[in-house]
């Protein structure tokens, strides 16, 4: 059998984490090539894109797309968390209205800084802050650049509210529950987590791990998308066997000597072989005074 290679849009489910995901997807496609894209918590839900294969190597450039959640604020509580499966630190009678509550959520909208949960996989001097914590270790953490590009209140019945987030890489949807409740002059910690899109990859065309477990072995490979999808915007270039087998070894194909048009040349390139199977992420240089095509990132 040759080895599969794509990226599965797993659906993950609440109450697993998502290396738990990784395992159940590597015993599937029985192989050890697999990761996944940006961690979800165990609490949350959603769209988990899964590499599988060479497809691996394209795990950086999934991650920098971006996200859109739908989230829960649960008032009256914080948490050393930052959501409900944590210890509850404080509590709050204060309840904001729903007109103040409208007025808080659009004054996120944008860039900003944001200070990342204490309980999250960013590493300090090696170590994740999570595992700090655990070991009752207490730190100064950097706020980070984010940008919300819309956010709007779907319910809120006085206790708890559904918000809808479109945001970049890199936002913590518990700290901004948390950031929007002071914002209100009141307390809360996220409920409830659904990612339902992460760089085009949605929860419409995902697949449940109850559905994949169930997939027969000939139709796995049809789950796999293929890795160039993520690159929708990329110019492609089809090279002859001569220039294929060229920039196979890491070489630089010359524009004019390969006979080849492309129209953006700052922008990434994806190359493909002379049986039209795309091998590699490439980018246009200059090679002593002439443009050349060169590998960045190998798909072999």
């Amino acid at each position: 059998m040759s080895e599969r290679n794509g990226i599965l849009n797993l659906y993950k489910p609440s109450g697993i984490t998502s290396h738990d995901a990784v395992n159940i997807v590597r015993k599937v496609y029985n192989t050890k090539k697999v990761g996944h894209t940006g961690t979800l918590d165990p609490m949350a839900c959603g769209v988990l894109p899964i590499l599988v294969g060479n497809a691996v190597k394209a795990s950086e450039y999934v991650m920098m797309g971006d996200k859109h959640y739908i989230a829960g604020m649960r008032f009256g509580i914080s948490t050393d968390t930052d959501d409900i499966t944590g210890t509850v630190t404080e509590e709050s009678v204060v309840r904001p209205s729903d007109d103040d509550l409208r007025t808080a959520l659009a004054s996120f909208k944008g860039s900003s800084m944001q200070k990342p949960p204490m309980y999250s996989a960013i590493k300090k001097d090696g170590k994740k802050l999570y595992e700090l914590a655990r070991a009752g270790v207490e730190i100064e953490i950097e706020s980070r650049p984010i940008e919300i590009y819309s956010i709007d209140l779907l319910s809120y019945n006085g206790e708890e509210a559904l918000i809808d987030v479109k945001c970049s890489k890199g936002t913590y949807i518990r700290s901004l529950v948390r950031d929007i409740a002071e914002a209100c002059s009141a307390k809360a910690a996220m409920s409830f987590l659904e990612r339902v899109e992460t760089h085009g990859f949605t929860k419409d065309n995902s697949i449940s791990v109850d559905d994949l477990k169930n997939t027969v072995s000939e139709k796995l490979s049809d789950l796999l998308y293929p890795v160039e999808n993520i690159f929708p915007d990329a110019e492609k270039v089809y090279l002859s066997e001569f220039y294929s087998r060229l920039a196979k070894n890491g070489a630089e194909i010359y524009l004019d000597k390969a006979r080849l048009n492309i129209n953006d040349k700052r922008a990434k390139i994806l190359m493909y072989d002379n049986f039209k199977i795309f091998f590699a992420l490439g980018e246009v240089r200059d090679f002593d005074g002439s443009d050349a095509v060169k590998p960045i990132k190998m798909f072999l």
